[in-house]
């Protein structure tokens, strides 16, 4: 990922050339997680350093001073970001995810986005579309409120879907709003992710130019004329970048419970870990959590090189809830082993578990609609051949 140059966040450490510009991210997140929680929101200075590790602007277009990076990429500093915190990992794959939604806005209002430069934080709510839009020359009127707006707290600009009478199937249409336009309501009391911040948004008769909307239909049209990362339908990879931070998690909670484990003292005087049951755990746990990794870095493998087609749309999805579906069902099985000790409040193999279960519990990474999916494109292939 670039390092990002925006001001306020130029008093951070800028990593070598021998040093990812996550680890920066991941170190300070670490420091800072039990406060991440108790705030329930990033703290600016953590902000400030996942935009100094390049996150808002990693599918920024190039015309516009961004990335146009890798799925491949991204996975790797999301999941790095989640062995430290699921919730900045959550945070930092959204607004990468968002400059990518944000890329579809005709050339004006991605001007109008980008044009101090691409180091712009983008909070979302697009699914489902809320509130009423009414058209009027030259653009929409816009009033409604949403929920579940991911790092709203500190971004810069906010996407908001609403439904637009008279569209027919094209009328869920996504619009671009000044986040000072915007009033944010805390509503974000959960057990996972607590830190992201994920609060309520409004906006009453809010105009909204022409140029500064796009439809959900737009982003399933495969774009010949720009860059790979812009050229994949969004089907293809939204499930691979809700999935990173749970493959971040799951591996800092094997980490984390390994360490627990080692200091745990049995009946017998040895460490927990010495005993049969804990060492086959984890020799599971580690498995499942592997297995996940490789379905994830080939799911991206396909965003980023492969032919799209509905088969590999789907088996993208399908692959990305199936790794997380694994890390969900590792953690789960590791944090109920570690009995009473692991109610604890604070436990850090507690958190991973709540994080990772907030992770699962996202529509986009549930496994059913994903399978259903993924057999009618594979069952229409076939009846193609």
């Amino acid at each position: 990922m670039l390092t990002a140059d925006r001001t306020p966040g130029a008093h951070l450490p800028t990593p070598s050339a021998h040093v990812p510009a996550h680890a920066a991210v991941a170190a300070l997140a670490a420091d800072d997680r039990a406060a991440t929680d108790d705030r329930r929101s990033l703290s600016a200075p953590l902000t400030e350093a996942l935009t100094a590790a390049g996150f808002p602007r990693h599918f920024v277009p190039v015309e516009h001073g961004g990335a146009a990076g890798t799925f491949g990429g991204l996975l790797d500093s999301v999941a790095g970001v989640g062995e430290a915190c699921a919730s900045t990992a959550w945070v930092a794959a959204l607004y990468a995810a968002h400059g990518r939604l944000a890329a579809y806005l005709p050339r004006a209002g991605r001007d109008d986005l980008w044009r101090s430069g691409p180091d712009v934080r983008i909070a979302a709510s697009v699914v489902p579309p809320r509130g009423e839009a009414v058209a009027e020359p030259d653009g929409w009127r816009l009033t409604g409120s949403w929920g579940l707006a991911s790092g709203v707290d500190h971004a810069d600009w906010v996407l908001l879907a609403s439904r637009t009478p008279g569209e027919g199937e094209a009328g869920h249409r996504i619009f671009a709003v000044p986040r000072e336009r915007v009033t944010v309501t805390d509503t974000w009391h959960s057990v996972g992710l607590r830190g992201t911040g994920s609060n309520s948004v409004a906006v009453t008769d809010e105009f909204v130019p022409a140029h500064r909307t796009f439809t959900l239909a737009d982003l399933g049209r495969v774009r010949p004329d720009v860059a790979r990362c812009h050229r994949v339908p969004y089907a293809m990879v939204a499930a691979l970048m809700f999935a990173a931070p749970a493959l971040g998690s799951a591996q800092g909670a094997l980490r984390d419970w390994r360490t627990r484990m080692t200091d745990k003292v049995g009946a017998d005087g040895r460490p927990a870990i010495a005993g049969a049951a804990a060492r086959q755990l984890m020799a599971r746990g580690s498995a499942q959590i592997h297995s996940a990794e490789l379905l994830l870095r080939q799911a991206a493998r396909e965003a980023d090189h492969a032919d799209v087609t509905p088969l590999s749309v789907a088996s993208n999805r399908r692959d990305a809830a199936l790794a997380v579906e694994l890390c969900s069902g590792a953690v789960d099985s590791l944090w109920r082993a570690m009995g009473a000790s692991g109610l604890a409040e604070g436990d850090p193999v507690q958190r991973r578990w709540h994080d990772i279960a907030a992770v699962a519990s996202h529509a986009a990474v549930r496994f059913e609609p994903a399978a259903e999916a993924y057999m009618s494109a594979l069952l229409a292939s076939e009846g193609a051949a």
